[in-house]
């Protein structure tokens, strides 16, 4: 049965949940503070990239990262449909490099188990590995190559992502300053109450009859309201961007420091210096200048290189690193979609996919539960 939803935060997530929504015929409407897309979203560098970002073991948060990879296809190719717009999506692939021979064990033992979840990469090393990136400093001995990974220009996509949800019929409400739950929040599991309303600042109500809550960091402001220990906080993320020839990068390189990916606009992305300073979204030097430090090492050329762009991101980080996904056990009808951390853009098909086959009942993957809302509760408890 269609549904009135409410959504609150507009980021990536926000928005993703709200297109596959109403694309399967509920009727949305996204709530924001701010603008869409204005936090981590639009500052990502946009990698989808489950095998270089998921290093030791297959566990729940890879499988639900390679899930969502694996709807990217379809995913995007529907955006640019319904939206209109076009943003770069690169089927790039990636390597993971590293510096020393002994590091070329661990790359054969993670290689080994990503291999029994689809990927047909390999260890390149020597003319292999600069035919791939000619550019690439002597010092790397040898990189894990990933052809199924890509990566997106993030800024273009969530434009998109919120033009598609505009075309589809979602209302979008934003420069709301802030907003509460002011009732409807203790329902019983399995009890769905007829209605939740949320409030804004400037005194407007809008009651609906499911809740999804996608406000990132903001979310642990709910933790007193709706009774649960909501452990997430603002990391700051720290990018910049050089003007280079194009494709003097030609993909996307991972190392033990971060990343360098290359856009088609002709600039190449480093990122991410990251630290714990609230709600700052400031760029500071030194955060620059630690990523300056690292990628001249692993792209020489990049030393004579001044970036052009420098900017911050706040990632929603939980205390174990997993987003909160699903609904509440005490009350049933408020949908969790928050705490991405770094991967908010890749994460956004496949938790839109989850939101909404909680609110119609569908069967959820076996991993599901890693994922609790409510499972940090027995530390509030202590």
């Amino acid at each position: 049965m269609n549904q009135n939803v409410v959504i609150m935060g507009g980021g990536i997530i926000g928005l993703s949940c709200a297109f596959e929504l109403q694309k399967r015929g509920h009727r949305v409407t996204l709530l924001e503070i701010g603008s869409c897309g204005g936090q981590a979203s639009g500052a990502a560098a946009g990698m989808l990239a489950p095998f270089s970002e998921n290093l030791e073991e297959p566990d729940p948060y890879f499988h639900l990262c390679l899930d969502s990879l694996r709807l990217y296809p379809t995913w995007q190719a529907e955006v640019r449909q319904i939206s209109g717009q076009s943003f770069e999506y690169s089927q790039s692939g990636s390597l993971y490099a590293v510096y020393h021979e002994a590091d070329i064990l661990a790359l054969e033992g993670r290689l080994m188990w990503q291999r029994e979840y689809g990927s047909t990469g390999g260890i390149v090393e020597g003319d292999a590995l600069r035919r791939i990136e000619p550019h690439l400093s002597n010092e790397v001995k040898a990189a894990l190559y990933t052809p199924e990974e890509s990566h997106i220009y993030a800024p273009h996509y969530v434009q998109a992502l919120e033009q598609a949800c505009r075309n589809l019929g979602v209302r979008i409400i934003e420069h709301l300053e802030s907003v509460q739950i002011i009732d409807g929040h203790q329902g019983q599991r399995g009890e769905l109450q007829e209605e939740i309303t949320v409030k804004s600042k400037d005194g407007r109500k809008f009651p609906a009859e499911r809740l999804v809550i996608c406000s990132g960091a903001w979310a642990q402001e709910l933790s007193e309201t709706l009774n649960i220990n909501l452990p997430i906080y603002p990391i700051r993320g720290q990018i910049c961007a050089y003007r280079t020839a194009q494709h003097t990068v030609k993909g996307m390189v991972f190392n033990n420091q971060g990343y360098v990916v290359a856009k088609d606009n002709g600039t190449v992305v480093c990122g991410a210096s990251e630290d714990i300073a609230g709600f700052d979204t400031s760029v500071t030097e030194k955060g620059i200048e630690r990523l300056r430090k690292w990628n001249k090492r692993l792209f020489p050329f990049l030393e004579r290189k001044v970036p052009f762009h420098r900017w911050a991101g706040l990632r929603p980080s939980t205390q174990d690193g997993r987003p909160l996904l699903g609904a509440l056990e005490a009350a049933e009808q408020i949908v969790f979609a928050a705490g991405h951390y770094r991967n908010g853009i890749l994460l956004s098909p496949m938790t839109a996919k989850i939101v909404a086959d909680t609110i119609e009942r569908f069967d959820l993957p076996s991993y599901y539960s890693a994922f609790a809302p409510e499972r940090f509760n027995h530390i509030m408890m202590r």
